[in-house]
């Protein structure tokens, strides 16, 4: 009996073995790491990469562009990093974490600074922002949200950043920025012009903020990437007409 038990199993597992041999490989799976600003047109940008890449898979991770250089510093496996300024990128090439050659600047933004929708307030300038009225300004924190930097140089250009300082309010990454505004918890808001386009019935352009250097997205293979092939043509697909036309709609500006 025992061998007779014995001799079914090694006939199930030779069977079991010629079946795994007879299936298709796993789609591999490409892992973009990208500032949270970009996960509407990244997202419309999967299925067009996919079938372009038969057997390959998009695997998306969006947050900070701060947080984001962390997790691959501190060994995330990624392929390719997508930030929301230049300061992220070039401490990515410093650290040796990218490989340089493949990094451009693929697409552009600008800031803007949202109020609810249904506020009566009427801001014209940064310094309307210093009127008795406005006690809650969200932003990005400086430190860690590309966003926020952005904001924070305007307001250091326009001498008030140490009275906003006192009125703001931190968002984690410029969506989470953009919901406090939406939600009428904040007075005022400093967002991309690609963000504020996503609620147009709950939030509204005050004015446009002239920032300090032009908001500008870099992109780059990271440094031991296991699909630089497939990685290279995710960044062909970001900066090709196509992929620029998907960028523009959904607010983005040519960089």
């Amino acid at each position: 009996m025992r061998d007779a038990f014995s001799k079914r199993m090694r006939t199930c597992i030779g069977m079991l073995a010629m079946l795994g041999a007879a299936l298709p490989a796993q789609a591999a799976d490409l892992i973009v790491s990208a500032a949270s600003s970009l996960s509407n047109a990244f997202r419309e940008l999967a299925p067009a990469f996919e079938a372009a890449n038969p057997g390959s898979r998009l695997a998306f991770n969006f947050a900070a562009s701060d947080t984001l250089l962390t997790q691959i510093a501190n060994g995330a496996p990624v392929d390719v990093l997508a930030s929301a300024d230049e300061v992220v990128m070039d401490r990515a090439v410093a650290a040796h974490l990218l490989n340089p050659e493949s990094r451009r600047d693929f697409i552009g933004n600008s800031m803007v600074l949202i109020t609810p929708h249904d506020s009566s307030r009427v801001l014209r300038s940064l310094p309307d922002l210093l009127n008795g009225g406005v006690t809650r300004v969200a932003l990005g924190r400086p430190a860690s949200v590309p966003a926020g930097r952005y904001a924070q140089s305007a307001l250091n250009a326009a001498g008030i950043w140490k009275q906003i300082e006192a009125k703001a309010i931190y968002a984690q990454n410029v969506r989470q920025c953009l919901d406090y505004v939406a939600r009428g918890e904040v007075d005022a808001g400093f967002v991309y012009g690609s963000d504020a386009a996503l609620m147009p019935d709950r939030v509204k352009v005050a004015f446009v903020v002239r920032t300090t250097s032009p908001v500008r997205y870099p992109i780059a293979i990271v440094a031991g990437s296991a699909n630089i092939r497939l990685a290279q043509r995710f960044i062909d697909l970001a900066t090709s007409p196509a992929g620029q036309a998907v960028l523009l709609r959904h607010g983005f500006v040519p960089p």
